[in-house]
């Protein structure tokens, strides 16, 4: 299932990501770091969520509260909560 997520605090507006059967099978950062966030894409492709999650959250960038990847990690959280009930 393909989901869009807004990001909150970050230089990346919004997250394009796939889930089929608990594994992210495609990820796009819309703006950003590129070359950072392409990385970031291609190393979670094939991964499974509660494994992004738990590399990717709580990662800061600078002196802000989050960062790109800890948006990816919340945008996979959300996702997750809501669709387990």
């Amino acid at each position: 299932m393909r989901y869009s997520y807004k990001t909150n605090g970050t230089c990346s507006r919004q997250i394009d990501f796939e889930i089929e059967n608990g594994i992210v099978t495609d990820v796009s950062f819309m703006g950003g770091c590129n070359g950072n966030l392409k990385g970031i894409a291609a190393l979670c492709k094939g991964m499974k969520v509660e494994d992004i999650i738990e590399r990717l959250k709580d990662i800061k960038c600078g002196f802000k509260n989050t960062s790109c990847p800890d948006q990816f990690a919340k945008a996979l959280s959300q996702i997750k909560t809501e669709t387990s009930d």
